[in-house]
């Protein structure tokens, strides 16, 4: 990969160290001042047209921010990525699931298709529970008022998971990690200093958004070192976001049959929050 820097340079180091401070000012400056902000004006929304604005603009700024942030870094910090992936996979647990999938792939794919079916039987059941008990779905996070109530919020919903598989898993799993290892020499931090504060900056998801991205985002990076490929956690990332925005909402609140211009205004949430899902920044609605 071609790079500004290379890591033999004297000043590799302390521009690094400049171009960290410079990302974690302005997700810092992002969440707090923010995202938080719109998330919570975004909640007294009734209007589906304003809601899908909102979506609109978080579609927007996540891939102008965290895709340009991404690109920004691995032009700094690229010639970092394959040492620190290098590094990762000698871990003694890391090194021992590469080698156990690598010996059973079949194995390995009766695993993943058990996953798979898990999850889908999960869904379905909180689905019909919801349903049930009055569209109370309980979740990790505060996100159910992000959830898509017609065919057109839908739509945003699935350029939203795409869009956040992307541009956050190359920047919490590739770009930033990269760039911490580049600066610090150390991966350990470049894995705990990426997992924290991909959790940190779903600060408006409360306590619970924050515990369970950063969970996720360790079970991300995980994944990426064990497959050696950053495309993996992409597509599941993607696929998760996807539960959440749109298959989902799509089962308890038959958003798919609603046609939002024909129902411009959407009912006022339930008291007691709700939701499925983990889903990453008010562009995310993940990171």
């Amino acid at each position: 990969m071609e790079t500004m820097l290379d890591s033999s340079w004297a000043l590799t180091r302390p521009i690094l160290w400049l171009a960290l401070v410079g990302v974690l000012a302005v997700l810092v400056l992002r969440t707090v001042r923010k995202d938080r902000r719109e998330y919570q004006r975004f909640k007294r929304y009734r209007s589906t047209a304003r809601r899908q604005a909102m979506f609109r603009r978080w579609l927007r700024d996540s891939f102008l921010t965290f895709g340009g942030l991404s690109a920004a870094l691995l032009l700094l910090a690229g010639s970092f990525v394959v040492p620190l992936l290098r590094e990762l996979v000698g871990w003694p647990v890391l090194r021992d699931i590469r080698a156990l999938v690598g010996a059973n792939p079949a194995i390995t794919a009766l695993v993943v298709l058990a996953l798979a079916i898990g999850l889908t039987v999960i869904t379905v059941l909180a689905v019909r529970e919801a349903r049930r008990d009055g569209d109370e779905l309980v979740v990790i996070g505060d996100i159910r008022s992000m959830l898509p109530r017609n065919r057109q919020e839908l739509r945003w919903g699935a350029l939203l998971s795409i869009n956040a598989g992307i541009v956050e898993e190359s920047m919490f799993r590739l770009a930033l990690p990269a760039a911490i290892f580049g600066a610090s020499g150390s991966a350990v931090a470049a894995v705990i200093g990426s997992v924290l504060l991909f959790g940190a900056l779903h600060l408006y998801q409360r306590a619970a958004g924050i515990i369970g991205t950063t969970i996720v985002g360790a079970l991300m990076m995980a994944v990426y070192v064990i497959s050696g490929t950053i495309v993996v956690p992409i597509v599941l990332h993607a696929l998760f976001d996807l539960r959440s925005l749109v298959v989902i909402p799509a089962g308890i609140f038959r958003a798919h049959t609603i046609d939002g211009r024909k129902h411009p205004y959407i009912p006022a949430p339930p008291r007691k929050p709700a939701s499925a899902a983990t889903v990453t920044t008010p562009a995310d609605p993940a990171a």
